[in-house]
């Protein structure tokens, strides 16, 4: 793991941004298609203000997302949602999208399905991540119902996730996310920048980020 100090956030965005342009316009050098997975939540949005900008062949891109809540896609708390409002325009509007939420499907019908369906859109070319306070990353929540399941190395790709008071959620498992040819976090602040420290010295149902942490390239700003 190694940690990129950023000057403020609209640094690290711009940055960042560059930075996964580089990696796909790469990627795609010697790939037919490449896997591009990304967080939803607030913090990547301005990164995708940037990316969608860039300048590669979108239609070989493969977006996903790293997990997703089980709301209709129109829904407010959607992460797809994001996607359409931040990276799904200018260039990037060419991507193309591969959605989690299945109409008529729950996160347990639907996770097997999913699985099979992006067999062969593995291993993730690129990855990007968030990383709660609480070491959580994608859905991977510290005390989520089958926690060690979803981080075993015989995981499935896709697992359904269900934590106390949140709505039911999908998600890559831990070795699909830590497979990742490529893999990127984006925190900010303090508090955040010291959770992913006190990750190192605990074990990954504590800290799910450390599913990742090798290889890994932190882009940090206060």
């Amino acid at each position: 793991m190694k940690i990129l100090d950023y000057a403020d956030r609209e640094m690290l965005a711009m940055g960042l941004a560059d930075v996964l342009a580089s990696a796909l316009k790469n990627a795609l050098l010697t790939h037919d298609a490449v896997s591009f997975v990304v967080p939803g939540g607030t913090t990547p949005g301005p990164i995708f203000d940037s990316l969608c900008a860039a300048d590669l062949d979108w239609a070989r891109v493969h977006v996903m997302l790293s997990d997703e809540r089980w709301v209709p896609s129109d829904h407010e708390r959607s992460n797809a949602k994001l996607l359409r409002e931040r990276l799904f325009v200018n260039r990037a509007a060419a991507a193309q999208f591969v959605p989690f939420h299945m109409d008529g499907q729950t996160p347990d019908t639907a996770a097997p399905m999913l699985s099979e369906q992006l067999a062969d859109k593995m291993p993730i070319s690129l990855l990007l991540l968030g990383m709660g306070a609480d070491m959580h990353t994608a859905s991977l929540f510290p005390g989520a119902v089958g926690l060690a399941a979803m981080l075993a190395d015989n995981a499935p790709l896709v697992v359904p996730v269900s934590v106390e008071g949140q709505e039911p959620r999908i998600s890559f498992s831990g070795p699909a996310l830590g497979g990742a040819m490529a893999k990127h976090l984006v925190i900010y602040g303090d508090e955040k920048r010291q959770a992913l420290e006190n990750a190192r010295n605990l074990d990954a149902e504590q800290a799910p980020i450390r599913a990742v942490l090798d290889g890994l390239t932190v882009h940090w700003a206060e």
